[in-house]
C-alpha cells in the first residue's frame, strides 16, 4: 500500500519551518493544559501564555505552512520544473492532490473546533478578576488590593468596568490595546487619575443588582471613631441614614437616592477635573419639565463658561466614585484595626502615633515597613519607658497592625496615598455631599439647596462612657462634636479640619 504523501510544493524549508512551529507550539499548549488542570498553580501567566501567547504562535505556524507552498511554487514555475497555469491547482483524481485536500479540510475543521475553545478560553480568562487584577502586579496591585478589601470583592472587575453586552466589550479591548502598549512601556500616570473618563452609565452596570426604585426608607449605620487621647477613647456615632429611594410614578420618592433619575434629572458642571467643585446645577421633573437652575453665590459659572461646559448628568458613581477601589485615610483605616481588635486599644497613645508613623510618605514598602516600626518602637521608648519593656510583644503586635493597614491603602510604588482619591460620600475629609449641600447655591427665584443636616441622617445616639447620649425622637440628637471647639463645628465644613490625619 502507497505511503499517503503530501505535494511536492510542501517539501520546502520554509513550510518545514512552519510545520515544526505549528506542532511544537501544539505540544507545548497539551502540556500546559494539562499542567494548570492537574496542579494548583493558578499563576496568571499560566492563563496569558496558554490562552493567548502560545495560541498565536499556532496560528503563525499555520500561515507559515501555505506561505512557503506559494514561494516554492513561484520557484519552480519560474525554472520551469512546472507547467504553466493559476496556483492553486486541486485534481482530486490525482492522490497526491486528493490527500493534500484531505488534510487540509479534516485539520481545518479540527482547527475551527480547538480555536473555537480556545477563543473562548481566551475571552472568559481576559474576563477574569486573575487577569485584571495581578497580571499588571506593580501597576493594579493599588486597585486590586483595594478590591480585595471592598464590598465588591466577589464582583467580577467587569461586571462594573465592562458589563453586559457586545459593544461595551469591543470598546473595552480596544481601550485596553493602549492600556497594554502603557504598560510595557511605562506609559501610564502614577498615580493613576480620576474619574475615569467614558465610563458606561451606572444604569446599565451598578443597577444590574442594585435597584434604586425599589429602594425605601433608611439605614441604620454605626460609625466607630477613636480619640487622640492617651486612652484612645471610643466615640461612636449611631445614624439613620435617609437613603430613600422609590417611583414616582405610584409612590413618593425622597431621600438620598431622590438625585439618581427617581422622577428628576440632575445635572451639573464641574470647575475641576476631579469634580470636587461644583459650581453649576440644574434640576430638571421628568413628569412636567421645569427645570430648575442653583449656582454657588459666592463664585458664579459666567455665562461664557456655561455656553462652554457639557453638563454631567448625576448617576451613582458621581456620590458612590469609590465603590471598590477606596484608599482608607490613616485616621479611618487606624480606628478600623482598633475596633476590630488588631490593635490594642489599651496601649496608651497608639492611636496618635500609629497614624502619624502611617501617614509619612516614604520611597518603597521596605522603608515604610522599617519606618513605621522604627517611629513606634522609639515613641514608646522615649514618653512610655516603663511600658515598652514589659509590653514589648504587644506594641510589636501593634506594629504588625500598622504595617498591614499601611499596606493595605497606600502604595509607595504608584505614588497612591487616600489624599489624590477624594470620596464622595459623607463630607468628612472630602466635600462629598458639600459639592453642592453647601448652602450657597441658589437660585434666580430665591431657592437654596437645602444643608440642613437632619435632611441625610439623624443621630440616634453618640458618644460612650459618662457623655454618651441616647434619643428615640424623629428628631434625633444635635451633633456633639468629641473634642469642645464650642460652635465652630456649625460654621464649617467637617472636611475643612479632617484631612484623615490628626487635626
Amino acid at each position: 500500500m502507497d505511503k499517503m504523501k503530501l505535494p511536492r510544493l510542501a517539501y520546502n524549508w520554509l513550510s518545514t519551518l512552519g510545520a515544526l512551529l505549528a506542532v511544537l507550539t501544539f505540544i507545548l499548549i497539551v502540556i500546559v493544559f494539562a499542567v494548570s488542570m492537574l496542579s494548583d498553580l493558578s499563576s496568571p501567566y499560566i492563563g496569558i501564555l496558554l490562552y493567548m501567547i502560545l495560541p498565536a504562535f499556532l496560528i503563525l505556524g499555520l500561515l507559515i505552512i501555505p506561505i512557503g507552498m506559494y514561494r516554492q511554487w513561484r520557484h519552480l514555475q519560474k525554472y520551469g520544473e512546472l507547467p504553466v497555469q493559476k496556483w492553486p491547482h486541486v485534481d482530486l483524481n490525482n492522490k497526491k492532490h486528493r490527500n493534500a485536500t484531505f488534510i487540509f479540510v479534516g485539520g481545518t475543521i479540527l482547527f475551527i473546533l480547538v480555536s473555537s475553545v480556545g477563543t473562548y478560553q481566551a475571552y472568559h480568562y481576559s474576563e477574569s478578576v486573575s487577569f485584571c487584577g495581578t497580571t499588571c502586579h506593580v501597576l493594579m496591585e493599588p486597585e486590586y488590593t483595594a478590591y480585595q478589601n471592598s464590598p465588591h470583592a466577589r464582583v467580577a472587575c467587569t461586571s462594573c468596568h465592562v458589563g453586559p453586552g457586545a459593544g461595551w466589550y469591543t470598546r473595552s479591548k480596544l481601550s485596553g490595546a493602549y492600556q497594554v502598549y502603557s504598560t510595557i512601556f511605562h506609559k501610564y500616570p502614577k498615580p493613576i487619575p480620576t474619574p475615569v473618563r467614558n465610563l458606561r452609565p451606572a444604569q446599565q452596570t451598578c443597577e444590574q443588582c442594585h435597584w434604586p426604585a425599589k429602594f425605601y426608607g433608611g439605614q441604620q449605620k454605626q460609625f466607630y471613631h477613636f480619640m487622640y487621647d492617651s486612652s484612645n477613647t471610643s466615640w461612636p456615632i449611631n445614624m439613620l441614614i435617609k437613603t430613600g429611594g422609590g417611583d414616582p410614578s405610584f409612590s413618593q420618592a425622597e431621600g438620598i437616592h431622590w438625585h439618581i433619575n427617581i422622577g428628576y434629572t440632575v445635572e451639573y458642571i464641574p470647575r475641576d477635573e476631579k469634580r470636587q467643585d461644583i459650581p453649576w446645577m440644574k434640576i430638571t421633573e421628568k413628569k412636567t419639565g421645569v427645570s430648575t437652575i442653583f449656582q454657588d453665590v459666592n463664585d458664579p459659572l459666567s455665562a461664557e463658561e456655561i455656553a462652554k461646559a457639557t453638563p454631567r448628568t448625576m448617576d451613582c458613581i458621581d456620590c458612590h466614585n469609590r465603590p471598590s477601589h477606596n484608599y482608607r485615610s490613616p485616621d479611618y483605616a487606624i480606628d478600623q484595626q482598633l475596633l476590630i481588635g488588631r490593635l490594642n486599644g489599651k496601649i496608651p497613645e497608639i492611636k496618635k502615633i500609629a497614624v502619624e508613623a502611617m501617614a509619612k510618605e516614604y520611597g518603597s514598602k521596605d522603608e515604610a515597613r522599617t519606618n513605621i516600626a522604627g517611629t513606634i518602637k522609639e515613641f514608646y521608648k522615649t514618653s512610655y519607658p516603663d511600658y515598652f519593656q514589659s509590653h514589648n510583644s504587644t506594641i510589636d503586635s501593634a506594629i504588625t497592625a500598622v504595617q498591614d493597614a499601611f499596606f493595605n491603602n497606600i502604595f509607595p510604588d504608584m505614588k497612591v496615598r487616600w489624599s489624590f482619591y477624594p470620596v464622595n460620600i459623607g463630607h468628612f475629609t472630602n466635600k462629598g455631599c458639600m459639592r453642592c449641600h453647601d448652602g450657597n447655591h441658589a437660585s434666580e427665584d430665591g431657592k437654596i439647596v437645602n444643608n440642613n443636616c437632619n435632611s441625610c441622617h439623624i443621630i440616634m445616639s453618640q458618644g460612650s462612657g459618662e457623655r454618651a447620649r441616647f434619643s428615640n425622637s424623629a428628631a434625633g440628637l444635635e451633633f456633639e462634636h468629641p473634642v469642645d471647639i464650642a460652635d465652630a463645628w456649625k460654621e464649617t465644613g467637617c472636611y475643612e479640619c479632617h484631612s484623615g490625619v490628626q487635626p
